[in-house]
């Protein structure tokens, strides 16, 4: 039983940071920030979402996030 609990205060203690982690790198997120804000405000949260949201919006997006796509291929 104590065993059990150990496993579960560890998950738990572990959780949080899994959420705050996003996809992209710290980079890419600082590119992309600013047209996230101003073109996926709906999906923010969401980082699928906020990719969907970005790749679809391609043709409006910055320099500096377009970029980041480009190196992706996607």
């Amino acid at each position: 039983m104590k065993k059990l609990m150990f496993a579960v205060a560890v998950s738990l203690s572990v959780l949080p940071s899994f959420a705050l982690a996003h996809m992209g790198t710290p980079q890419e997120q600082k590119a992309c920030a600013p047209d996230a804000k101003r073109f996926c405000r709906t999906q923010l949260g969401d980082d699928f979402g906020v990719q969907n949201c970005l790749a679809q919006s391609r043709a409006k997006l910055s320099k500096r996030c377009a970029a980041v796509f480009q190196s992706h291929g996607m």
